[in-house]
């Protein structure tokens, strides 16, 4: 990955075109809504303009190469960490939140460096990548030991493993990515996919909803909208087969599932978790979106389900 190299493939130059078209088209039709229906349109404008925002820098980052795309995936993880740890209130206890930190920038260091001695091939260090949660887990459980505690600590510790499990090391699987044969095609394909399924869900659910999906969860999500999602989810691999014209039928409908189920279940642990808080969004750091862990909770599950289902049956790097 760098620039030049984006400059010249035909996956990238495909994914910048189509996201520009969508955002075009998406942009004439809050217009037609708003100037000829005179619908109120303020709040989705508001969406939009964040949607700009938000494939513009993801663009950015992904042309300038592989070093910036795992350390922007990085950066993109510690801020969701830090929204989760203030929403939690597990900020309050700075030496479980650093373990944390160290954790992500510790699988972002494993995405950028080789293994010492060469024994592995391509870049990054898979076999450090992979091990990261038991190291991760045996550190902050050392710490209450540490510290000679044990009143009131599982609460912590629980906060903590799912901040670095669940936000650091599973989202950061979309970092390690960035080390694949099939960089751009992988990275493109996983974020557009889930974007769209989200949008899918919310459009489907808005207009054909009537069956709440999890009422105790999330009140707004349906099982029309959920059912919608699947099925643009389970078209979009043969439709965009140009990210990976090796992929066979079978890793096609994987792919399907993954992004179709995996995507929507990350959906709902993220709102499973603010639900238990009692709160709407993690942070307000994106307008109209909410936070940025309330925008990426898709990746989480489905960014590792597609790495380790694409490597299973190709050579990841």
């Amino acid at each position: 990955m760098s620039p030049h190299i984006a400059l010249h493939d035909p996956v990238f130059r495909n994914y910048f075109w189509i996201v520009l078209i969508s955002l075009a088209i998406a942009g004439a039709v809050l217009a037609f809504l708003r100037f000829v229906w005179k619908k109120e349109t303020t709040s989705m404008f508001k969406t939009y303009y964040s949607w700009i925002l938000i494939a513009g820098l993801g663009f950015m980052v992904v042309f300038l190469g592989r070093i910036p795309t795992i350390v922007g995936i990085t950066l993109l993880a510690i801020c969701a960490f830090k929204e989760f740890a203030h929403a939690s209130g597990l900020c309050r206890d700075s030496f479980m939140t650093g373990a944390v930190y160290a954790g992500i920038v510790t699988a972002g260091i494993a995405s950028l460096i080789s293994r010492p001695g060469g024994d592995e091939t391509g870049q990054g260090w898979y076999g450090l990548f992979v091990a990261l949660p038991a190291f991760g887990i045996a550190s902050i459980l050392l710490i209450p030991i540490l510290r000679n505690r044990a009143r009131g600590e599982l609460q912590r510790i629980s906060l903590a493993i799912i901040g670095f499990v669940y936000i650091g090391w599973m989202f950061g699987h979309l970092a390690f990515m960035a080390n694949s044969r099939n960089a751009y095609g992988y990275i493109c394909y996983i974020i557009f996919a889930t974007a769209l399924t989200d949008v899918a869900a919310f459009t489907f659910g808005n207009t054909f909803g009537r069956h709440p999906l999890r009422s105790e969860i999330s009140p707004k999500k349906t099982w029309e909208g959920a059912i919608g999602a699947f099925v643009i989810a389970m078209i979009l691999p043969w439709v965009l087969r140009f990210s990976f014209p090796f992929f066979g039928p079978l890793q096609l409908f994987s792919t399907g599932l993954i992004v179709g189920i995996g995507g929507q279940l990350g959906d709902l642990s993220i709102s499973l978790i603010k639900r238990d808080i009692g709160i709407k969004d993690m942070a307000a750091t994106i307008p109209g979106h909410g936070g940025i862990l309330d925008r990426i909770d898709s990746l989480v599950y489905a960014a590792p389900l597609f790495m380790y289902m694409a490597a299973y049956y190709y050579p990841l790097r």
